[in-house]
């Protein structure tokens, strides 16, 4: 009897103790810092400056800037340092983004 009452309290104790660590975990997580905003202004001000059509550009490219919370660097190409931005497409299949 008393082996069981051992056991039995040492099981709860550690189904206490991982209870306890996986609320630890849980609150890191759901805690820890968002990627800082960047400013879409002016990062698309650079994306869009040899653009044709620069309202046109801005508009675009602030959409994209929003959603995916980065411009990449140039004023064209370069989608692989930000693949959510070279992604996105439009109703007929065309790059949304500048």
């Amino acid at each position: 009897m008393a082996i069981f009452k051992t056991l039995a309290a040492v099981l709860l104790v550690g189904i206490v103790f991982s209870l306890a660590v996986s609320d630890m975990v849980i609150k890191s997580l759901v805690e820890s810092d968002p990627a800082p905003q960047i400013d879409c202004a002016s990062a698309c001000a650079v994306r869009c400056q040899l653009s044709s059509r620069p309202n046109l550009c801005h508009r675009a490219c602030g959409t994209c800037c929003a959603r995916c919370n980065c411009v990449p660097p140039g004023t064209s190409g370069n989608y692989d340092v930000c693949p959510c931005y070279g992604n996105m497409t439009t109703h007929h299949g065309q790059h949304k983004c500048p």
